[in-house]
């Protein structure tokens, strides 16, 4: 007899509820974005317009766009510059654990995955950011796997007063947490929070997230808004491309980090642009069709929808794509990565598997002399704080 799963759609308990009223709407939305509806004229009139709305966001990102990509990709970088001016963001993940609670078929890091699995503890975090403030870097985003058992909010807290020693800006990519959690966190440092949300289709979500909290599709899905009540300074979203249509994938990312903004207009508002890559041990699924056409579609879209936000551009991708898009649409770039956990000074190299294959390898260093070449700045911090 097989297992009787969790309904995704219940809330566990100790799981925050807040009002839905955004996540109902993103949701509607998304299912009612039909991208084969939209026409040339359509992209035409949505480049046209100076302040774009949301029905001209889907139309940037339907099909009938991929013939004006050179147009998107002009308009995408004269809203970069009139809002970025030519700086390009630097930072660096650091992963202090790597055990996880959920079955997420997708994921390297997943708890069935036989990897080999580590926790950094306070002296190796603190080496570990210690030699990369060295580099130069004034900006670091914390991750974990998503183990509350093995990285409670206490452990995170830790990291979070330890970075904020050595790093003008702190970020977190953790599991999805209540408000006062995120209130205790940015008390002890963390100025943004990221989340992705996998899939905004929540039967596809149902069929790719197995066991753990990592289930409940609507909780993950209030995570940002629930940052921001606990007082975070800003959130990014993402949606992991290939895991489902992107297209609407997209779309349902835009649209919730739009819609959030507009009821909380001081938020920082960040997307990153992720692609499914190859994990250890996968033979469960394998991408939808998204090529580095289709992301740069995703990208400028994004960009011209909401200009002033960031928006990062991962190692997932090729060395020769990120030296491209940035400046045109992203604002962010990470350097210097390392998935697995620690690997930023001996003691912790290779003390934990990665959760997924980088693509590109590069140094800070050679990073930071890429992005002056391309006639940019890089920017290690953009923040300056007074007393």
């Amino acid at each position: 007899m097989s297992k009787e799963r969790t309904n995704h759609m219940e809330y566990m308990e100790g799981m925050e509820q807040i009002n839905p009223e955004i996540k109902n709407r993103v949701i509607e939305e998304m299912n009612e974005y039909d991208y084969n509806a939209y026409k040339a004229q359509d992209v035409k009139r949505a480049l046209g317009k100076e302040t774009l709305k949301p029905e001209d966001f889907a139309a940037l990102l339907s099909p009938a766009a991929e013939p004006f990509l050179e147009e998107m990709a002009q308009r995408a970088t004269k809203e970069t510059r009139k809002h970025f001016g030519n700086a390009v963001n630097m930072f660096t993940p650091l992963y202090i654990a790597n055990y996880c609670e959920n079955y997420c078929i997708y994921c390297g890091f997943n708890c069935y995955n036989k990897i080999h699995r580590a926790k950094l503890n306070a002296e190796e975090i603190e080496k570990e950011m210690e030699a990369i403030a060295k580099t130069g870097l004034e900006e670091i985003l914390i991750l974990t796997g998503e183990s509350r058992k093995m990285s409670d909010v206490e452990y995170i807290g830790m990291s979070c007063k330890i970075a904020h020693k050595y790093f003008k800006m702190v970020g977190l990519e953790v599991y999805p947490m209540n408000s006062d959690e995120y209130k205790y966190l940015h008390e002890c440092g963390a100025d943004y929070v990221t989340v992705f949300q996998e899939t905004y289709n929540s039967d596809k979500y149902e069929t790719l997230h197995l066991e753990g909290h990592k289930r409940i599709f609507p909780y993950r899905l209030e995570a940002q808004e629930r940052a921001l009540m606990g007082g975070m300074r800003g959130v990014g979203f993402a949606a992991l491309l290939g895991l489902d249509d992107f297209r609407k994938d997209a779309f349902a990312t835009g649209i919730h980090a739009y819609y959030l903004q507009r009821k909380y207009p001081h938020a920082e508002i960040a997307f990153s642009c992720p692609r499914l890559r190859p994990i250890i041990n996968n033979d469960k699924i394998n991408p939808k069709d998204v090529h580095e056409p289709q992301l740069l579609q995703v990208m400028c879209a994004y960009r011209i929808f909401m200009p002033f936000a960031s928006m990062t551009i991962s190692t997932r991708e090729r060395a020769e794509f990120r030296n491209h898009v940035i400046g045109l649409a992203a604002t962010k770039i990470s350097a210097g990565v390392s998935t697995g956990i620690g690997s930023h000074t001996k003691e912790t190299e290779h003390k934990g598997d990665d959760q997924f294959e980088i693509a590109d390898e590069r140094s800070f260093d050679e990073v930071h002399e890429d992005i002056k070449k391309q006639g940019l700045q890089p920017v290690t911090n953009d923040y300056v704080f007074v007393s």
